[in-house]
């Protein structure tokens, strides 16, 4: 009989409060999720793809009374061992016990758990399995599928389909009855809501928003298997049934302790933290794809769930979040992991050099916008296997001349900063930026190593001068001298006064009015890190005050900071979710930056492990955020615990990982060794100074020679006198395939001011010309400098 009620309710997706994440280490394509004591999101065949919202239980005894484990919220949850993904969970009632094991079975596309119901005899488990078959609640199909004398509750969608089998303790058929329905109208929970026990038995539902239910024997094994249909998937949930639980649980968690013993050494990390390290590396190692070796995803979970259908989430790659991890796969010695990454970035590379801000695993974008960071990252990824020797023959020599030349064509600003959200300079960028000139131009060598080193230099330089604003509101409140901003506009390069622009804050309703002068981030720590500044430079000094008095929270489990301030990425203020606006929260990964900071400072770093721990939400996964406000029990919100934003967000294992690491070292590990031995925390003094059209500085200092980039042949005209007198310039084939012109400007006096013309060979001139005024370095600029010369005209 088919069931009433299609195709049901708008479907939507589950909380993103996972307490863990798990997969095999043999060949099975299989992802689950665990959350509220119950399977959430399984993944099959890729690490990006849902296929289930959840799966969870009822107990009842057919008399009226019922309670949904996950709504009773009395659990506990373990694992054989710290990072092994096999988990057991223990709920607990007055009148019964059902404790659960979950383990995927390593050989096949099957996740196997186990029921074992103890108390009152009366009473049976009910299992309630919400299918979302091609990464969508709409347009599925369930079934209570009767193949070859055995039931299977399935469900198929297009070419996607699952089976859920049980068996009983001697085998034997383990579905007492079983239903399909739509949720919301015929599905089981509706049917013990209204009936107070399973009353319906309904054959068919959908398509639709679909939903299966089955009554099992107090203990039971299912096997939930996929596969390309309802006989294939059954086929092989039916084949891990004809094993022993105890048989794949202990291949699984033999397999993983083996694994952490190779990663996690006490030679490395510090002791104390060695059962949070194991979480990690295993969180590292569970969001990384089998068809795709390389590609990881930010996390297996969608923020705040989903009020629709959209399964964007965080089950993406982004180039950042993959190589922040690598470089925690690098201090876990996990080369090979670390060189799938590699690879799988100069395959997705675009032919312009950047990479998508995100993209499904196969390649297609999701979003597109441009990030410079973006394009940096993968040359450090690469220089830090080259630094290891484990680049084991890749080439990666193309990429990174792809890279850089993006990098010198668009930088120094990006479109959108790290967070997605805004376009200028910014600190952290620009120190990815530099790391990766210094870095690529010691991987390609030659006359263009030296060109490449004279850029970085001239804008390492002016970081100050694009970031750094003085006598702002924010100094005068606090007390502070002057500071770095979170966002500058592209203006400073050729305007100072254009720190008073007003930059939109995204996701507040209403946005705050604030300049550039006002908005301040924790972005700047990245230049101490990258070894780019100095722990004690002023300008550091004074920002980390601001950064304190604005954007830190001494919460129950250690201090944690916001990302800037006004930011409005997380709940609302009464804990309603983020929907598009709110109010952003405290994040443990800036805990783990900030511990960075406090080891180059020469300050004990554990501190901040510990709050990063205390932080982690049951399963010891870290969060996206954690709660910065007074508790509100009914969402679940307390000071310093889990928000219901991203968890697992991997970012912020690795975070934990590198700064474990980096206490053993004494240094930042992901500090890229060429940049320190260039810098070592001294701002450079260079020779040449360097305008492109996307960088159109305003002034050079006294002294320097002035290189005009372009894209194209062409011609420079230019005059020093106003026009006066003018000398034409053809450009000249430079680094990277880049053209360009150099201006003798090195007797210049201060005041003077450089006007220029561009004409592109065979075009006509630009619509304006371009003012570049000489000034006199005062001694401050000086002081500590170091002198850097370009390579010869």
């Amino acid at each position: 009989m088919d069931a009433p009620g299609g195709p049901g309710i708008r479907p939507t997706w589950t909380s993103s409060a996972k307490d863990m994440v798990g997969t095999a280490l043999g060949p099975s394509r299989l992802w689950f999720t665990v959350g509220f004591g119950i399977l959430n999101e399984i993944y099959y065949p890729r690490v990006d793809l849902p296929q289930t919202r959840d799966l969870g239980f009822i107990v009842a005894d057919g008399k009226g009374f019922w309670c949904e484990v996950k709504r009773n919220n009395d659990y506990t949850l373990s694992t054989p061992a710290p990072g092994v993904p096999a988990v057991q969970l223990l709920h607990r009632h007055p009148r019964f016990e059902l404790n659960i094991r979950i383990a995927p079975d390593p050989e096949r596309d099957v996740l196997l758990i186990e029921a074992v119901l103890t108390g009152d005899p009366d009473l049976r488990t009910y299992v309630l399995l919400a299918p979302h078959l091609g990464q969508t609640g709409y347009d599925n199909a369930a079934e209570v599928f009767m193949d070859r004398g055995r039931i299977a509750l399935c469900a198929e969608q297009a070419s996607s389909a699952l089976a859920l089998c049980a068996v009983g303790p001697e085998k034997e058929e383990g579905w007492l009855r079983a239903s399909a329905g739509y949720v919301g109208t015929s599905d089981g929970w509706q049917d013990f809501s209204r009936n107070g026990r399973m009353a319906w038995t309904y054959d068919r539902a959908g398509p639709g928003n679909v939903a299966l239910t089955g009554e099992l024997p107090r203990h039971a094994t299912l096997a939930l298997g996929f596969g390309s249909d309802k006989q294939a998937a059954t086929t092989l949930a039916l084949s891990a049934l004809n094993q022993r639980f105890d048989t794949v649980w202990h291949r699984h968690t033999e397999a993983w302790q083996q694994w952490q013993d190779e990663r996690v050494d006490a030679d490395r990390f510090p002791v104390e933290f060695r059962d949070q390290l194991a979480v990690s590396a295993m969180v590292l190692k569970t969001h990384q794809d089998k068809t795709y070796p390389g590609a990881m995803v930010a996390s297996l979970s969608i923020p705040w769930g989903s009020r629709s259908d959209d399964i964007g989430g965080y089950h993406l790659m982004w180039p950042r979040d993959l190589v922040e991890s690598a470089g925690a796969l690098v201090e876990l010695r996990a080369f090979h992991e670390a060189r799938d990454i590699l690879r799988y970035l100069i395959a997705t590379q675009l032919h312009d050099g950047h990479w998508f801000q995100n993209q499904w695993l196969g390649g297609m974008p999701r979003w597109s916008g441009v990030q410079l960071d973006e394009a940096a990252f993968p040359i450090l990824l690469a220089a830090a296997l080259a630094d290891e020797d484990q680049l084991d023959g890749i080439e990666a020599g193309g990429m990174v001349r792809r890279a850089l030349a993006f990098i010198v064509k668009n930088g120094p600003s990006t479109d959108q900063d790290r967070w997605e959200e805004t376009a200028g300079l910014n600190a952290f960028t620009l120190a990815v930026a530099i790391a990766a000139l210094v870095s690529g131009a010691e991987l390609i060598g030659s006359q263009e190593e030296r060109d490449l080193l004279a850029l970085a230099d001239d804008w390492n330089a002016r970081i100050e001068e694009w970031c750094v604003v003085h006598g702002s509101a924010l100094s005068a409140r606090y007390g502070v001298g002057p500071h770095y901003v979170h966002v500058a506009p592209d203006a400073v390069m050729s305007d100072p006064k254009a720190f008073a622009t007003i930059v939109p804050i995204r996701n507040r309703d209403p946005a705050p009015a604030l300049p550039a002068s006002e908005q301040v981030s924790t972005d700047y720590l990245q230049l101490v890190r990258f070894g780019l500044r100095r722990a004690d430079d002023p300008f550091v000094l004074n920002t980390l005050a601001l950064q304190d008095k604005l954007l830190k929270t001494d919460t129950p489990n250690g201090p944690s900071w916001h990302r800037y301030n006004e930011d409005g990425y997380g709940e609302h203020d009464d804990g309603g979710p983020y929907d598009g606006t709110g109010r952003g929260r405290l994040w443990p990964l800036l805990t783990g930056e900030r511990g960075h900071y406090a080891l180059l400072a020469g300050e004990d770093a554990r501190p901040y492990l510990r709050a990063m721990m205390r932080m982690a939400g049951k399963g010891s996964l870290l969060p996206e955020q954690v709660w910065d406000a007074e508790p509100i029990p009914p969402r679940f919100l307390f000071p310093g615990r889990p928000s219901g934003s991203a968890m697992p967000l991997v970012w912020a294992h690795a975070e934990f990982i590198k700064l474990a690491a980096s206490i053993r070292r004494g240094y930042p590990v992901d500090r890229p060794a060429a940049v320190w031995l260039r810098y070592q925390g001294e701002t450079p003094r260079p020779t040449r100074a360097h305008w492109t059209r996307a960088a159109r500085v305003g002034r050079i200092a006294q002294g320097q020679s002035l290189r005009i980039v372009l894209e194209a042949p062409s011609t420079v005209r230019w005059s020093h006198d106003g026009w006066a007198s003018s000398s034409d310039i053809e450009t000249r084939p430079g680094m990277l395939g880049l053209q360009v012109a150099d201006i003798a400007s090195e007797s210049l006096a201060a005041g003077c001011t450089i006007r220029f013309a561009v004409q592109t060979i065979g075009g006509d001139w630009d619509s304006e010309d371009y003012a570049i005024t000489i000034f006199e370095r005062a001694a401050s600029e000086t002081t500590g400098a170091k002198t850097s010369e370009p390579a010869p005209a």
